[in-house]
């Protein structure tokens, strides 16, 4: 009985986290459509998608905080109606100032899901459930915009704008309807130094020594394909509301099943030098795309790109569960998912330099910076820092 309830809530955690994905990152279909069919300028866009990951800082911190002193579910209820409310208000009004706010908002809940949520998920499963955490994730991401984008393809305008926004809102409510009618459950007990858990020298230091490096490449990843790709990428291939779709099911279908199969099959420490080697490869990609992205060019980056989140995301999270202080492992997820965000602001970084430096150098500069973070998990690794 104990264990069949135990199901029951993880099952209702990890849906939760799929809305939670699914309502942050359907805006990238919307976003398209808020150029092509409202007249709202790129810059202002790109700076809403950003700005939803400015919001995300304080939640994913205080979220994972809050989890660690007062329990996740209330964080996560909370987290789930905040970001339902911002969708909601940008179903109303979504020009201008109105945009940037309320992706803001969205991003304040999406945080507080995902850092306590991740967390709940770990306490219930361990190990298994931060990578469980990290592929319902994932699975929300991807299926978001590539809803979105069948939705803004087959629904006349104004409601291929609207109707998205609906079905997040309903969906983040319902995950919050069922979290609060599951209640939650208690976790075996895994003692340190039983022959549950094992006894690795744990510390939040030591934790994200490990984990940063890989955390910088995630989302800096997923971005490249969904945002810069699909907007660089000759548009006679698709209609251009159906690009973000096409390259959110690529990357992150992609990472979907990297995850899946290295939680499958234990994939080891080398698994994070191969996930920092691919976002080097796909950022070279990207540079040789240029301004004119060819169609194949797109395909394959956003494959190896998609590689390159989904190692990246479970080797982090790995790395955070395996050795943070089970007392702290909230604010320990929390400031692994921050710096995994920064990449939400790398089309708007990219909107300021581009004109500067040209669409090239940056991704150079980029693919450098993957390859030391490939370097530092092989020194960690020959050094017995990894185990």
């Amino acid at each position: 009985m104990a264990q069949a309830n135990l199901n029951r809530v993880y099952a209702a955690v990890l849906f939760l986290l799929f809305s939670a994905g699914w309502a942050a990152n359907h805006f990238t279909t919307i976003m398209v459509l808020l150029r092509e069919q409202v007249g709202v300028s790129s810059e202002l866009v790109n700076g809403a998608y950003g700005i939803y990951a400015l919001g995300l800082v304080p939640s994913l911190l205080g979220g994972g905080a809050l989890a660690d002193r007062f329990g996740a579910r209330p964080v996560v209820v909370v987290g789930g109606i905040v970001a339902a409310g911002g969708n909601l208000a940008l179903y109303f009004n979504h020009e201008g100032g109105a945009l940037l706010l309320w992706r803001f908002i969205i991003g304040l809940g999406v945080g507080l899901s995902v850092s306590a949520g991740t967390a709940w998920s770990g306490r219930l499963k361990g190990a298994s459930g931060m990578t469980m955490a990290g592929i319902m994730l994932t699975l929300g991401f991807a299926t978001g915009p590539v809803a979105a984008s069948t939705m803004a393809y087959f629904l006349q305008p104004d409601l291929n704008i609207e109707v998205p926004f609906i079905v997040t809102v309903v969906l983040s409510l319902v995950s919050v309807l069922i979290t609060l009618v599951v209640g939650d459950a208690r976790a075996p007990s895994m003692e340190v130094g039983s022959a549950q858990m094992p006894t690795y020298k744990r510390s939040m230091g030591k934790a994200l020594a490990i984990s940063l490096p890989m955390a910088i490449w995630v989302f800096a990843s997923i971005a490249t394909a969904l945002v810069v790709l699909s907007s660089r990428t000759n548009s006679d291939f698709a209609p251009p509301v159906l690009l973000p779709g096409i390259s959110a099911a690529l990357a992150f279908g992609t990472g979907i099943v990297v995850q899946a199969l290295g939680r499958k099959y234990g994939w080891g420490r080398r698994a994070g030098t191969a996930g920092a080697s691919f976002a080097a490869i796909g950022f070279l990609l990207a540079a040789a795309g240029g301004a004119s992205v060819p169609v194949w060019l797109f395909i394959v980056a956003a494959f190896i790109l998609g590689c390159a989140y989904g190692l990246n995301l479970r080797e982090g999270l790995l790395g955070v569960e395996k050795y943070s202080p089970p007392q702290s492992r909230g604010i320990a997820i929390g400031i692994y998912y921050v710096f995994t965000y920064l990449g939400f602001g790398l089309p708007r970084l990219l909107d300021v330099i581009v004109p500067v430096v040209g669409p090239s150098l940056p991704f150079i500069i980029l693919a450098v910076l993957a390859v030391g973070s490939a370097v530092i998990r092989e020194v960690q690794i020959r050094r017995g820092y990894v185990s």
